[in-house]
């Protein structure tokens, strides 16, 4: 079962799908947490300018962990192997 894992006020970014192409209007801020359904943290969000708010499944959120494995300015370290 999915548990919230984000928080009210917190700004997040969707996953691109037909509707929403990679637009930079994907980022959007928490409104509220919705009770869980069908096993998945659902939660109502706002969208850049707009009046009103969606409500969106946990499943449509880009990851935290994608955003930490890849940094900015960061090189991934290597091994380096004597001959």
């Amino acid at each position: 079962m999915s548990r919230a894992i984000y928080a009210v006020g917190d700004t997040i970014k969707l996953k691109p799908n037909i509707l929403r192409r990679g637009e930079a209007t994907s980022t959007c801020q928490i409104i509220g947490i919705l009770p869980i359904d069908h096993g998945e943290a659902q939660y109502r969000v706002r969208l850049g300018n707009e009046t009103f708010e969606r409500r969106i499944l946990a499943s449509e959120i880009e990851t935290r962990e994608a955003e930490v494995l890849q940094p900015v300015g960061k090189t991934p370290s290597s091994i380096r192997i004597r001959k």
